[in-house]
């Protein structure tokens, strides 16, 4: 099964407030960029993966990751991530109305192309699923196969909030790359002990010299 994947971000001045403790506030939204970034490379490599939207409002992101291979949705109305999962889901199938599609974080800089594909070939097995976050409190991925409604209910406790709308928790092994988003200095650490793509490097390098 070939896959659309739809990625919500946020606009680059507002994101990763929770890196403070790691990053100034000057830095944080190239970071923001950067995990966008090498995400939507690492997705648009994966080989079930037939394209990428990306929700946002952001000039200078969707310029960038358009660069990349990836479709910009306009966010409309903005209300936060389930809001711009469901209208980038809708738009996606107003174009392809049988298309699977799966929602993926933005912030999964170490997103390695054959284990998002262990996920979405996991994920086909059911008509919507979804992969807890490597904190097994959040989620990084929510998979709906053709004919099924995404329903995201991301954002706190999105793991029981995902599992108790009846979609399907996905426990592939060897995945951690696909499960390790980044909210926190010591996420970022995580990711980095993976391997991050190469923007994320570069910039997270800068980072964590200042920061010394």
């Amino acid at each position: 099964m070939q896959w659309t994947l739809v990625i919500p971000l946020k606009p680059l001045a507002r994101a990763k407030s929770r890196l403070s403790d790691t990053a100034a506030e000057g830095l944080r939204p190239g970071l923001a960029l950067a995990f966008a970034q090498d995400t939507v490379a690492a997705a648009l490599a994966c080989p079930a993966v037939r394209d990428v939207a990306v929700v946002t409002d952001d000039a200078l992101a969707g310029r960038e990751l358009s660069l990349l291979g990836a479709r910009i949705v306009p966010e409309e109305p903005a209300g936060g991530p389930n809001t711009a999962l469901a209208h980038g889901a809708a738009a996606v199938r107003s174009r392809r109305p049988e298309s699977a599609v799966a929602a993926l974080n933005a912030d999964l800089p170490a997103l390695r192309p054959l284990e998002l594909a262990r996920v979405l070939d996991a994920a086909a097995e059911f008509p919507r699923a979804f992969l807890p976050d490597a904190a097994a409190i959040g989620t990084t991925l929510l998979a709906a196969g053709p004919g099924w409604e995404l329903l995201p209910a991301f954002g706190t406790d999105s793991r029981a909030r995902h599992r108790a709308s009846g979609a399907v928790e996905l426990t592939p092994d060897a995945v951690d790359s696909v499960r390790q988003d980044v909210d926190t200095g010591d996420d970022l650490r995580a990711a980095l002990a993976l391997g991050v793509g190469p923007r994320t490097a570069a910039v997270a390098a800068r980072v964590l010299s200042l920061g010394q």
